[in-house]
């Protein structure tokens, strides 16, 4: 079955993708993965400050910059890994440095 992980941090507190590449708490992270075999895809976001929310209110296209959501901890990144189960799943998110400072959600996709 497939999940998707959230990546849910503060923003203020986000390391770049050069510190990532480096902590080795993300490495074992990524080498778990690749043992496991169920990485299916995945992105890190930009800053909300880069953002734009659309809506569309009885036929009128809203757009509005930043999130939807007023909340300190941000979705910074998008996970879709391949697991047997949710405990697998579950498992994942754990081992995932950002569940030590934020969260990981974790939603099952349609398939």
């Amino acid at each position: 079955m497939k999940y998707a992980l959230l990546i849910c941090n503060d923003e203020r507190f986000s390391p770049t993708n050069q510190e990532l590449a480096m902590d080795p708490v993300h490495r074992a992270w990524l080498a778990d993965l690749e043992r496991r075999g169920g990485l299916v895809g995945g992105a890190r976001l930009r800053p909300v400050v880069d953002a734009t929310t659309v809506r569309v209110r009885e036929g009128e296209t809203l757009v509005s910059d930043g999130p939807f959501a007023e909340t300190k901890d941000f979705v910074g990144g998008v996970v879709i890994v391949e697991c047997a189960d949710l405990d697998e799943a579950i498992a994942i998110a754990a081992g995932h440095p950002g569940a030590r400072s934020g969260g990981v959600e974790i939603r099952p996709v349609w398939e």
